[in-house]
């Protein structure tokens, strides 16, 4: 500042030596601050709440707090940031508020900042403008001698000696307060973390290994495949010319797997409509699909009819493969006994109107104990009430919306989802049908 006392420096030296402040107003000594006009910082140094100090409110550019004032923190709102500095925030705007700070107080988060410089704690603060002799002298520089005896000129010096042996400059030594400061700040410090780097972990993943185990265990695989075939070729080479006559009479059977659908004729799903529904995943009213296959000439439903389904996997590499899966749908036991006597284990899913007079031609004639041995499969409209005679019968429930018929392929995907996982669990045989 360029004349009087310092507010701040005059603030940092009665808190340095511990002075007692007190506060007084035109008519004397008060005990308040909000009642006071002024702070006694010491018996000789007693300056107005209001005197602007050189702490620069954030936002501010303005270097002279005599010309605006405005800009600068007045001495008693810094004094009340160092005496509640150890309030809690709430309690500080309390106060703040109280002793008639409502604008140009200290922020709470300045507030510790302030303190601490206040207190000798830090040497530098945000916002605060030094003073003349800071701006123009050195540190460390001794104080200048007037009269005959004043130090030589910059000029002088310059001329007379290397700019590199002036006693003007001096190395910078660096705080060792501040430089343990430092080293708890960074010692505190916490990485932010979000979502991609806490799933990515500490450290890099490698899948070699398990590449490895696996393409160690198609090896063997494969290996024993190709020791099979040769066994078997070599033993097909031995065997005498003459073909067995048993062997000759038997014919190779498919493992296709079998779907069984009720006869009813108030089903959803007949013989008329489930190709269409399971092969293209569009619905289609039975009377519909009657009506246009008789106009195709068609008057009667075939009792077996083949699905063709495609399915897609991945082999270990990444690669996809499309293949084609043959599955055979019945409405009938008659129509099932075509497939041989074993052709119960070949059904992997059974559909169900919830009439148990369905199951009486069957192998398990108890819904209980029928869907035990296949999946059972519950077809309704969307905006049918729950069937309760299919409540302890072990089958899943499947909605088919009477109107949307873009939705009738996510239904039909869950169908086959569903059977894919029941088969593979309890008749994996015929996944590769």
């Amino acid at each position: 500042m360029s004349h009087g006392t310092d507010a701040l420096l005059a603030l940092k030296q009665a808190i340095k030596h511990k002075t007692q402040m007190t506060y007084t107003n035109d008519s004397g000594p008060v005990s308040s601050f909000s009642a006071a006009t002024h702070i006694v910082l010491s018996p000789t140094i007693t300056l107005p709440k209001s005197s602007p100090t050189r702490l620069r409110k954030p936002g501010s550019n303005s270097t002279d707090p005599q010309s605006n004032p405005q800009d600068f923190f007045p001495l008693g709102a810094v004094y009340l940031a160092w005496l509640l500095r150890d309030a809690s925030s709430a309690e500080y705007m309390k106060q703040v508020r109280e002793n008639g700070y409502m604008v140009g107080f200290v922020s709470v988060t300045e507030r510790k900042a302030v303190a601490d410089w206040l207190e000798d704690k830090t040497q530098s603060l945000p916002g605060l403008l030094p003073t003349e002799a800071e701006s123009t002298t050195p540190p460390g520089t001794p104080p200048q001698l007037r009269g005959a005896t004043s130090l030589p000129s910059v000029s002088s010096l310059s001329k007379g000696t290397d700019a590199t042996s002036s006693p003007l400059k001096r190395r910078y030594v660096a705080d060792p307060a501040d430089m343990e400061v430092v080293k708890k700040i960074k010692a505190s410090e916490i990485e932010l973390q979000d979502r991609n780097t806490v799933l990515r972990g500490i450290k890099p993943n490698n899948f070699n290994s398990v590449k490895v185990a696996f393409a160690e265990k198609l090896k063997k695989l494969k290996d024993a495949s190709n020791s099979k075939h040769s066994s078997t070729s070599s033993i097909w080479s031995s065997a005498p010319s003459t073909p067995d006559p048993k062997l000759q009479a038997r014919k190779p059977r498919n493992q296709y797997p079998i779907i069984m659908i009720s006869s009813s004729p108030t089903s959803l799903i007949t013989m008329y409509n489930v190709r269409r529904f399971l092969q293209d995943a569009v619905f289609e009213s039975s009377q519909e699909a009657r009506a246009r296959a008789a106009a195709e000439g068609n008057a009667r439903a075939e009792d077996v009819i083949p699905i063709y389904r495609k399915r897609t996997t991945i082999d270990p590499s990444g690669r996809e493969t499309e293949t084609q899966t043959r599955y055979f749908v019945v409405d009938s036991a008659e129509a099932l006994a075509k497939f041989g006597p074993d052709a119960w284990d070949r059904v992997v899913c059974v559909m169900t109107t919830g009439q148990a007079w369905q199951f009486r031609p069957y192998k398990w004639q108890e819904p209980k104990t029928l869907f035990h041995h296949v999946k059972g499969i519950y077809f309704s409209w969307t905006n049918d009430p729950p069937n309760p005679k299919i409540k302890d019968w072990n089958v899943t429930e499947l909605k088919i919306d009477p109107h949307r018929r873009h939705v009738d392929k996510s239904v039909v995907a869950h169908f086959w989802r569903l059977l894919d996982q029941w088969t593979m669990t309890y008749k994996p045989s015929l996944m590769q049908g």
